[in-house]
């Protein structure tokens, strides 16, 4: 993990720590949001990984999705269109 994705991470790190055993396991998707955040932030750092965490708090609501939702693997930089 980069220095900077550390850095946003802190929140998601606070939140699991503090808020997350009061509120208990009532997440839609596997992993949960925050799980989910952590490992986008790892695999795709800072940028990337907050715009899919957001991107996916903005599908958990009650008439949206349930499931498995992986955190999407990163594109090898040789693969990408120029």
């Amino acid at each position: 993990m980069t220095p900077f994705a550390y850095i946003v991470s802190l929140p998601v790190r606070a939140y699991r720590l503090v808020f997350s055993p009061w509120i208990g396991f009532n997440c839609r998707y596997q992993p949960t949001c925050s799980a989910y955040a952590m490992e986008a932030l790892e695999k795709h750092g800072a940028f990337k990984g907050s715009y899919l965490a957001a991107r996916r708090i903005g599908r958990c609501h009650p008439f949206g999705g349930t499931g498995y939702d992986p955190v999407p693997d990163r594109v090898p930089d040789h693969t990408k269109r120029r």
